[in-house]
């Protein structure tokens, strides 16, 4: 029952990424389990080049990406997509919430974004994951932390004008 343990310690980790790439709570729980049991079935495959975590995290992020582009298939063969929904407000109690503001990305950022910074992957790894060419990933990401950065930083202009008046 190792691999039960291994399911334990690392279920949160992997529904968490799940999450921020935009799967809802219920969906995330459905992707862990399929990535955990995808992982249960390819463990041979596991050659410990890095961790169990960062493997089973890339094998749920490649589930959750063959899931959207599927739905997305789906979604294109009944009606028109719709484009750039409006970013949400910012939190006006100040507070920073990374799952709200990853919501600002489109799905190609937050999946590039996810892959890089929550599942560890490098560039290059996230590329062949994706099936993207290196430079699309590297855009998405650079576009992903701009938006990130804009959304999370305090008002650079307030507190940039109340420097200079001390």
């Amino acid at each position: 029952m190792a691999f039960g343990e291994l399911v334990r310690r690392h279920g949160s980790a992997v529904r968490g990424l799940l999450r921020r790439m935009g799967a809802q709570p219920s969906e995330a729980d459905d992707l862990a389990q399929d990535a955990f049991i995808a992982a249960f079935e390819a463990v041979a495959d596991f050659r410990g080049e890095g961790t169990f975590a960062g493997w089973v995290k890339k094998i749920a992020a490649r589930t959750y990406t063959r899931r959207l582009q599927k739905e997305k298939r789906l979604r294109l063969a009944a009606e028109e997509t719709r484009e750039d929904e409006a970013a949400p407000e910012p939190d006006p109690a100040g507070r920073l919430d990374l799952d709200e503001a990853m919501k600002v990305l489109n799905d190609a950022e937050r999946i590039c974004v996810s892959f890089c910074y929550g599942a560890g992957l490098s560039h290059a790894e996230a590329a062949e994951a994706l099936n993207l060419p290196l430079g699309t990933v590297k855009s998405h990401v650079k576009r992903g932390l701009d938006k990130l950065r804009a959304r999370l930083a305090p008002e650079a202009g307030a507190s940039a004008g109340r420097r200079g008046n001390g």
